[in-house]
């Protein structure tokens, strides 16, 4: 019997050496070298990007231009059409009414057979000829107008901040809402006067803000089909309040008119001349002030 311990057998180490890479091993796609533009290229998107903005900024003027905010009864050329028709006769006179809408008294003072111009020497009573007169344009105190002006025929400001306008030629005058200057050319070849105030009513919608604020006496001067009217309050009130009261009332268009309480008169039909607003206590002797004046044809 063989005493002698029982070798274990080594057990072989089998190395498998591999140049494969491993199944998950990331593999780096090779870089492209960049292509760079030419300068040709470049010019060319530069005037693309450009002609696109020239196009966006005219399309937002435009826009801008055309676009009150508000509808509008009458288009500028409508008016024109209206300042071309032919006059039809009508007795000269201004006829008062006195009504109370939406808790604002008012005066509505009615024109007819009456043309319009505006002039710088204030009216005086004796003058038979004119049978209503108001102030219209604002100007600052160094002079300058705020809003388009036209006065008989002279270019005295070219302004569309205000966008309500009044316009009167060869004896005719309607008002309107506009950022065209269609009619204020036309007045100006025909001799004729112009201005621009704020927007009160148009086609029956008041405008969503107002810049005037506080409570003072207010006027306008307002259109119901084809007659105008000038409006003067019969105490202080808001914007708002005046100009919603002109919309119930069933006015289809109207423009603010500046002075508040100033001085002016309206004459009857037997002539006699009545006071509007308070009566100046000095002369006013400025010959900034435009004056919108009404007269028998």
């Amino acid at each position: 019997m063989n005493n002698e311990p029982r070798q274990i057998p080594e057990v072989p180490v089998i190395i498998i050496e591999s140049d494969d890479e491993p199944m998950n091993a990331v593999t780096t796609p090779p870089v492209q070298p960049q292509r760079r533009l030419s300068w040709l290229q470049v010019a060319g998107i530069a005037v693309l990007v450009a002609a696109l903005l020239a196009a966006l900024f005219a399309g937002y003027k435009l826009y801008n231009y055309y676009h009150i905010g508000i509808p509008v009864s009458t288009t500028p050329s409508e008016n024109i059409d209206k300042l071309k028709q032919p006059l039809v006769p009508a007795t000269p006179e201004v006829k008062l009414t006195s009504v109370t809408v939406l808790d604002v008294p008012i005066n509505f003072y009615e024109l007819h057979g009456l043309k319009a111009s505006i002039q710088f020497t204030r009216p005086e009573a004796d003058d038979t000829s004119v049978y209503l007169y108001t102030r219209c344009a604002d100007h600052t105190p160094e002079g300058k107008y705020i809003g388009s002006l036209v006065a008989e025929g002279k270019d005295l400001q070219s302004d569309r901040t205000r966008l309500g306008y009044m316009a009167m030629a060869d004896g005719r005058m309607v008002i309107g809402i506009a950022r065209s200057d269609k009619v204020k050319d036309y007045v100006l070849e025909r001799g004729g006067s112009f201005f621009r105030q704020f927007i009160l009513v148009s086609d029956g919608v008041i405008p969503s803000r107002f810049y005037l604020h506080g409570k003072v006496e207010r006027r306008g001067i307002g259109r119901i089909g084809d007659t105008l009217y000038y409006i003067a309050t019969a105490g202080k009130e808001t914007l708002w309040d005046f100009a919603d009261a002109l919309r119930e009332y069933g006015f289809t268009d109207a423009i603010y008119i500046t002075g508040g309480n100033a001085h002016s008169f309206y004459r009857t039909a037997d002539g006699v001349s009545h006071d509007i607003g308070v009566p100046d206590t000095t002369e006013n002797t400025s010959t900034q002030i435009p004056w919108l004046v009404f007269k028998k044809r």
